[in-house]
């Protein structure tokens, strides 16, 4: 049977990281530090309603790592009515403070015109703040904006470049994007074995779509010495997940 490749992931711009008990390892500044703290100690009961004022009240003197919380609370609506506009506007108070959280999750709601109307170029200005202060997710979805031609010109070099950046940080999202460069030679001088490399690393992460792209490459010996356990092996592991052509093509290898 034939294996056919799976192109870029372009998931990340549905990516929204706000959860928070994500945020609640950071540090916050000293004169707002016990009503941050009230509010972990309420969030780690799941008492939002209570969490939510005790991150107001740090958030209202302007500690930017509450106000992303807040901004977080009113996206997914925990301890406060579920407002998209809101969350725009907390988000945007912590990311001209400099907040990288902030400024990649006002970048996800510019990409997708959540809270806001969509604007793509502001989306990439976001996330490229994010992105030089070294935060992956912003990084990877940089690099997709510059590989779409998305709110900045078209750059394959630079999407290439951006998707590095996180896939060392262990990104599996960029690791997965730029084992496609290399494959696909875009961006980037075209070398099946790193190719291989990096669809591992994202695959060794759980990442579907390099299970399955990696089952490929060991069922064609591309990158890698041809290989049909292996290729069944990680075929296998994108079945698990649910994945229905690595199903099929499990059924029509018959294992």
């Amino acid at each position: 049977m034939t294996l056919h490749w799976r192109t870029a992931h372009t998931g990340w711009f549905r990516y929204l990281a706000p959860a928070v008990l994500f945020w609640l390892c950071t540090l916050v500044s000293t004169g707002t530090l016990a009503d941050f703290q009230a509010g972990v100690v309420a969030a780690n009961r799941k008492d939002y309603a209570t969490a939510f004022r005790e991150f107001r009240a740090a958030a209202e003197q302007g500690d930017a790592k509450a106000q992303t919380i807040i901004g977080a609370m009113y996206y997914e609506g925990k301890g406060v009515a579920q407002d998209e506009k809101q969350a725009v506007a907390w988000y945007r108070k912590a990311a001209e403070q400099g907040d990288a959280g902030a400024q990649f999750n006002l970048g996800v709601m510019y990409a997708n015109g959540e809270g806001v109307a969509q604007d793509k170029k502001q989306a990439a200005a976001w996330y490229r703040k994010a992105a030089e202060q070294g935060n992956a997710k912003a990084q990877s979805n940089l690099g997709l904006m510059y590989n779409n031609g998305q709110g900045v010109a078209q750059d394959k070099k630079q999407a290439v470049a951006w998707y590095r950046k996180a896939a060392e940080q262990g990104d599996a999202g960029a690791q997965f994007n730029l084992a496609n460069k290399y494959h696909r030679g875009e961006g980037v001088a075209q070398d099946e074995k790193q190719a291989a490399a990096w669809y591992r690393k994202a695959a060794e992460q759980g990442f579907v779509d390099a299970q399955f792209n990696l089952g490929v490459m060991y069922d064609k010996g591309q990158g890698v010495t041809q290989d049909k356990k292996q290729a069944v092996a990680w075929l296998r592991k994108a079945a698990a997940q649910g994945d229905p052509e690595a199903q099929s093509a499990l059924k029509k290898l018959g294992k």
